[in-house]
């Protein structure tokens, strides 16, 4: 049978679900020591991971490439969809969040303001939501630098701790919505391998809850 391809995002996305795929029983070591490999197989054979960035995640499950994949909540929110999204991981937990200097003035008054951040979609639909007509300018790298160079009055970013906002002498000033990790999958494939998709969702399902009890239990203890 053909493996189920499951592309990851790089890095803490990827480490999180090979520490989950071996809590479902699967040998994973062959993604642990994968060197400069990029498409490695995962247990007897059955699923095949694919080592993507974020966006490619997308790509490469809406093209049909890749069956399924993990990505941030922040990158379906950008994304244009042709795919399913089943299941809520609970790692990688942050925050989309409206930041900038505690004067801002961003929710005050009726001239545009100009927003700066590296997910316009986003950032666009917020500000829309409340009826406030603003400039969205798309920044790649530190968006921080924004307000601080007189760019824009605020940002829409991701937010973890804060510290980096801080620092910068920025703050939170309200929160979009919460993000963390999601299983997705291609419309097609949930259609053609629905069994397959279904059991492995099912699994993942029981994995994750199995890890919140104990943490539950710990907790108490």
């Amino acid at each position: 049978m053909t493996p189920l391809k499951i592309a990851l995002t790089k890095g803490r996305l990827e480490e999180k679900t090979v520490a989950l795929l071996e809590k479902m029983g699967y040998d994973c070591s062959q993604v642990r020591n994968k060197g400069r490999r990029l498409i490695l197989p995962v247990g007897d054979g059955e699923i095949e991971v694919v080592l993507a960035k974020a966006a490619d995640v997308i790509t490469y499950v809406q093209h049909g490439v890749c069956d399924l994949g993990v990505v941030g909540k922040d990158t379906i929110m950008e994304s244009t969809g042709g795919f399913f999204e089943v299941l809520d991981l609970g790692f990688g937990k942050c925050r989309f969040a409206v930041a900038g200097p505690k004067d801002s003035g961003i929710f005050e008054g009726y001239s545009v303001k100009t927003v700066a951040t590296k997910y316009p979609k986003v950032a666009r639909a917020f500000f829309e939501n409340r009826d406030m007509d603003v400039r969205i300018i798309k920044i790649e790298g530190s968006v921080e630098l924004a307000p601080l160079l007189g760019l824009a009055e605020a940002i829409v970013d991701l937010v973890e701790t804060g510290t980096t906002l801080k620092e910068n002498g920025l703050e939170i000033l309200e929160i979009i919505c919460p993000i963390s990790a999601r299983l997705i999958v291609n419309s097609a494939v949930m259609k053609l391998r629905k069994d397959e998709v279904e059991a492995l969702v099912s699994r993942m399902s029981r994995a994750i809850q199995k890890k919140e009890e104990k943490v539950c239990l710990k907790q108490s203890s």
